[in-house]
Parts: structure tokens; sequence; C-alpha cells
């Protein structure tokens, strides 16, 4: 059985795939019969990505892994829920993945609407959406905040984003303990990366566990 990869080592890999995506010199690693057979009856993906669901995040492509490479869990805006956290305790726990990575990006539409949600002539949403995006005014509050004469017709949204980021890390070392016990231990590292559209590199922005 071969050892199981550091949280650092699996980032690496992840960091190298996607400058192959980046280059245009894509691998497409493990995707042949031969790797679908082997995974037919057994998973062991290394790291466990929860990301948010815009259709140009494509987490296999982004960082250029096969099959069975990643377990992926995704919403709209990266937002923890019950449901999310639950699957990501599942990759922990039980397929013993090494790394999390949270991967935000720019131009995000949940962003987006919770910005326009916090003015004051703001429309009534969908209360589905209402819920989900409302774990995201936190941010927009908070860079509101810490911007002189900022509105949220004015506001960064990269910034916006980049604090969300933050926050869901912080949310899921707060609502698992799973989780959390599994970074102390030294078992589990999280990366918060954000994904910029144009260039299609994935710069990590925050981590935990992951060491020097």
């Amino acid at each position: 059985m071969s050892e199981r990869p550091t949280p650092a080592q699996v980032w690496d890999e992840m960091q190298r795939g996607n400058a192959r995506f980046v280059a245009g010199e894509p691998r497409h690693p493990r995707q042949d019969v031969e790797r679908r057979a082997e995974l037919a009856h057994a998973q062991k993906p290394q790291a466990v990505l929860f990301g948010c669901s815009d259709s140009r995040l494509a987490a296999e492509i982004i960082f250029d892994q096969g099959l069975g490479d990643l377990f992926v869990v995704r919403n709209a805006g990266q937002v923890v829920s019950d449901s999310a956290t639950a699957s990501l305790e599942y990759a922990v726990a039980v397929l013993d993945v090494s790394l999390i990575i949270v991967l935000a990006h720019d131009a995000c539409g949940a962003v987006r609407a919770a910005i326009d949600s916090t003015a004051p002539d703001a429309a009534e949403l969908p209360p589905h959406i209402w819920r989900l995006i409302a774990r995201i005014v936190p941010a927009v509050r908070s860079v509101l905040r810490a911007t002189p004469r900022a509105t949220p017709a004015t506001v960064d949204a990269e910034l916006v984003g980049r604090e969300h980021l933050r926050n869901t890390v912080d949310d899921l070392l707060e609502s698992s303990r799973l989780i959390a016990d599994a970074v102390a231990a030294g078992r589990l590292a999280i990366v918060g990366a954000n994904y910029r559209l144009g260039d299609g590199t994935a710069v990590a922005q925050v981590s935990v566990g992951l060491g020097d």
C-alpha cells in the first residue's frame, strides 16, 4: 500500500496540475479505461474540493486531475451548509483525504447577489436563494465597514469574495469538530484558493494546517 501523502504534498500536486492547465499543456491523467475499472469498487481521493457551482469551475479540469482524484462538493458561492459539511466530513473520516480545497472565484454571481441585497432598495429574493446568500452578507458588511465611502453599488466585489473565502474556511473549522480535530492532528489541511477566470490560475489566499 502506498504511503498516505501529506497535505503539503497533495497541494503541491494540485498546483502542478493547475500550472499545466494554465499553460495549455494538460496531461488528462488517469482518465482511461484501466482507471475506470480500477475505481469500480472503491475510491481513494487525495483531496476534497468544496467550490462554487459556477460552470467555469470544473475542478478536475482546473487542476488537471483524473477519475477518483478529487471528491467534489459544490454549491453557489461555496456556502457552508449542513449538507456540504456532512459531505466534507465523509471525505475526511471515511475516504481519509489529506486536503480540503475551498475554491472561490472572481465575478461570482452569489457574491454579487449578496452585495446587491444590502442596498436599501434591494428587491426581495426567493427564500431559498436568500437563505444561501445570507451567509455571504457578513463579508459584504465587513468590507463596507473597512472601505470609506463605499456603498453596495461601489464596493469591490473581489474584496468581498476574498473575505467570504476566509469566512468559509473559519466556518468549516467552527462548524465541524471532526474537521478541526483532523487539522489539529496534522492529518488534514485546508487551503482557500481564488480561481481567476481570465488566466485560469488558482491562487491560495488562506491556509490552515499546511505547514511551511
